[in-house]
């Protein structure tokens, strides 16, 4: 655990400094959130549901507005069919068929596996974890059997997955937790973390390969961190249990065995108690930087000026004021936070990504805050952050997991989804006067429909944004639906790709403000 006295010496200094950036965001930057009408779910269960509780945001009807599927936990999971009027009051309808209602899930993510055009479905379990199948009209059926796909009996919290170069069918990442059966073995109490790519005759997946040792992950995230054309698999670990671990990088070579990154290759050692991954090109270097949540001191990582080739990062949160690292409202403010989902953001338009992070005490940890809001991190135009939770009005302080920032209305403002433990899920619809906005749907044929690795740039003005397409990531939860882009007060936009596993961008071309527009592979 932390020396407390040496934490408390070194992070005062940054509640102050966030404070006095917080104190320093004009009021019209600040976006503002009204509670949308309550969900009855909440995600519930003792240990091993501690962890988990994640949400999957996406189109499952074909209307345009995304549908939730939430994890319960050792309650079942849930179906919510978005019925809200586009432009309106956000309203959901529960609508859960028996092959969604399992329990023991505790995460969801959404991913069109086949390539059909209709969005699938991984939830992962305490347990078997499952793969179904979308059949259009929020209808699934199990595929776990005609995909080949191992569901295991492990403790399963993460998920991502990539289209490795060539590839018609997806290469998954499931992310392990701790060893139920052997906590006290001599490699420690963590599960290893699987992966599992395409057969080479049909169109499922071949057995899957093991990748150890595991530490036990909360959150995975396949990512091309160096701009290089294809995906590596970075895995958040909580330092709570494993012995001599820390946070991973894999290398994915096609057709090889993944291999982790060593320090000989400039990857440095990390230890946090790694809980979510958020990953974004903020510093617009065409690579992506990762905020990674944990419990006392989030991280933001950025490639090293000296870096190279290689995977060095080093850490921007404190001269950014992204440490959150203990509330900065209610009444706990001396004892240090616990982050879990967080995701990048635009949620006031105006064309710099925000960080919007879910809180919550694991449960009884008492060193820990008990009354620990959820934090929204608004981006200043000087490169730091200020958190506006508190003003935003966002800052529950329920026990919070998994979440989602997503349009949920097709207005073009970003909402808000948060997965509590033991509480029910909360909603805020995004009703702040904001900037000019356009979202982006990538098409192309071959497998990977929605064009999962592809580099996304949008110009408007003097903002210039580089966007990565993935899955995974978060803490239990993922989001299939355009990509959001604020836009200022800009009103001519220019959009252009460069398509998984291409070596040049498509032309740019231009795009009307406040629409969503797709762009098909040529």
């Amino acid at each position: 655990m932390i020396e407390w006295t040496l934490w408390r010496r070194v992070c005062g200094g940054a509640l102050a400094l966030m404070v006095g950036l917080a104190a320093a965001v004009a009021h019209a930057q600040t976006p503002s959130f009204a509670p949308a009408a309550a969900l009855d779910h909440r995600y519930d269960g003792d240990f091993p549901f501690i962890v988990g509780g994640g949400v999957a945001a996406f189109d499952c009807d074909g209307d345009r507005l995304p549908e939730l599927v939430f994890a319960g936990g050792a309650a079942s999971a849930t179906l919510y069919r978005n019925v809200s009027a586009p432009g309106g009051a956000l309203e959901f309808r529960r609508e859960t068929r028996a092959a969604l209602a399992l329990t023991g899930v505790t995460s969801a993510y959404p991913i069109d596996i086949d390539g059909d055009g209709v969005s699938d479905l991984a939830l992962l379990r305490v347990g078997e974890n499952v793969l179904l199948r979308g059949l259009g009209d929020c209808r699934f059926e199990r595929a776990n059997e005609a995909w080949n796909f191992a569901g295991g009996a492990a403790w399963s919290t993460g998920f991502s997955a990539t289209w490795e170069r060539g590839a018609t069918w997806p290469t998954l990442a499931v992310a392990n937790y701790i060893d139920r059966v052997s906590p006290d073995s001599s490699q420690g109490p963590c599960h290893d973390n699987v992966l599992m790519r395409p057969a080479a005759t049909s169109r499922s997946f071949a057995a899957p390969y093991t990748l150890s040792p595991g530490h036990c992950a909360l959150s995975i995230l396949f990512s091309d961190w160096n701009a290089s054309g294809a995906a590596d698999l970075r895995i958040s670990n909580d330092r709570q249990y494993y012995r001599d671990g820390e946070e991973q990088l894999w290398r994915m070579s096609p057709g090889a065995v993944p291999q982790a990154y060593r320090r000989a290759e400039g990857w440095r050692r990390l230890n946090i108690w790694g809980m979510g991954i958020a990953s974004r090109d903020i510093t617009g270097d065409g690579r992506p930087e990762y905020f990674l949540t944990s419990m006392a001191d989030n991280k933001l990582r950025t490639l090293a000026a000296d870096a190279g080739a290689a995977p060095t990062y080093r850490d921007i949160a404190l001269a950014r004021g992204a440490t959150a690292h203990r509330p900065t409202s209610g009444s706990d403010q001396a004892r240090p936070s616990t982050g879990w989902h967080t995701a990048f953001a635009d949620v006031n338009n105006d064309g710099r990504d925000d960080i919007f992070i879910v809180k919550g005490n694991v449960g009884v940890m008492a060193e820990f805050a008990q009354h620990d809001p959820n934090v929204l991190l608004l981006a200043r135009a000087d490169g730091r952050f200020a958190d506006v939770a508190m003003a935003a009005r966002v800052a529950s302080p329920h026990r919070g997991r998994g979440g989602a920032v997503v349009d949920l209305n097709g207005d073009g403002h970003l909402d808000i989804v948060v997965v509590n433990h033991s509480s029910p899920v909360e909603m805020w619809r995004n009703i702040g006067k904001s900037g000019n906005w356009l979202a982006v749907e990538l098409r192309q044929t071959g497998g990977n429909r929605d064009a999962i690795g592809a580099w996304i740039e949008v110009t408007a003005g003097p903002h210039r944004q580089l966007r990565e397409v993935t899955i995974g990531g978060g803490h239990a939860s993922g989001v299939l639906v355009p990509q959001h882009f604020g836009l200022g007060e800009n009103s001519e936009v220019r959009v252009r790709v460069r398509w998984p596993g291409a070596d040049i961008w498509q032309d740019w071309q231009a795009a009307d403000v406040n629409t969503v527009v797709t762009v098909v592979r040529p």
